[in-house]
């Protein structure tokens, strides 16, 4: 049996909604975009959520809740990942740069995970430090990502790490160290977003080399570096992740939905010599009991 590849979609993010986007928006959308891409091999779906109405990044638990009683209702066995990245950036004012001006959204960090804790979802991602994120600064101090941390495993819930950077696997290490994550915990490294790691073979190695020990990892590259890194990863020993949140065209000018993306991340898992993950699989890879 060759190896099994775990493929996560992230079927929207929150990057702003345009004409070129096509990101799914609607709850209805977004749910009926991760159970397609589940259906193209998909073992995990990553979950942001949008108000419906102007296509903006929300924290809303009823959102939250329509999307995952979307995808449970299908009898999907597809793992549920939802994020907990919103409600940490900051952008100074030009009036007083010791407040928040606009584009700021920080919030306590228990409800940015509030919806996590309500809904136990498989998975849900925690951001392991603080970097300049575009024009904003992503504020995730080490006290507010401990206090995610231990309020999502109380609710039975596995965080995956998103390491930006070498020093957010640094800081990961040491508070799998001192007993706050999980000696087994699941790595995202999260390759060509400005200003983090460049999306190169260098920069993967380098981080992945950083891991602990036979760490469980996966990477995913932004835009056009979304395919290389994702056979990059493949060949480095790590798993996959693909979608609309990070990439929207297949290849140049040829838009992109999720149920394409996943299907070319297959067949750069197949064409490499290895084999897709089934939600099974990836649970037993993850540690994670088998669904009731």
């Amino acid at each position: 049996m060759t190896r099994p590849v775990i493929v996560t979609c992230a079927v929207t993010g929150s990057a702003p909604i345009n004409a070129r986007s096509r990101a799914p928006v609607s709850t209805q959308e977004i749910a009926e975009a991760a159970l397609t891409a589940w259906r193209e091999g998909a073992a995990i779906v990553h979950i942001h959520v949008r108000d419906p109405e102007t296509g903006a990044p929300s924290g809303e638990l009823r959102l939250y809740e329509d999307v995952v009683n979307r995808i449970k209702a299908a009898n999907a066995d597809v793992l549920i990942n939802l994020t907990t990245g919103f409600g940490g950036r900051f952008l100074p004012s030009e009036e007083d740069p010791s407040r928040g001006g606009p584009g700021t959204s920080l919030m306590d960090p228990l409800k940015r995970c509030a919806h996590v804790v309500a809904l136990k979802p498989d998975l849900c991602s925690l951001d392991m430090g603080s970097l300049n994120f575009g024009p904003t600064v992503f504020i995730n101090t080490p006290a507010h990502i401990a206090a995610i941390a231990e309020a999502v495993l109380a609710a039975g819930v596995l965080p995956e790490l998103e390491a930006f950077e070498v020093g957010h696997i640094r800081l990961s290490r040491h508070l799998i160290d001192k007993g706050v994550l999980p000696a087994r915990s699941y790595f995202q490294l999260c390759l060509g977003i400005a200003w983090g790691s460049a999306a190169t073979t260098r920069s993967m190695q380098f981080l992945a080399d950083a891991l602990p020990p036979d760490a469980t990892w996966s990477a995913f590259g932004i835009a056009d570096a979304q395919f290389p890194m994702a056979a990059q990863s493949v060949v480095l020993g790590g798993h996959v992740r693909v979608g609309m949140e990070d990439n929207l065209y297949l290849s140049r000018g040829v838009p992109a939905t999720n149920e394409t993306l996943v299907r070319r991340a297959a067949e750069i898992v197949t064409a490499i010599g290895y084999h897709v993950a089934s939600p099974a699989e990836a649970r037993s890879l993850l540690a994670l009991p088998a669904r009731p």
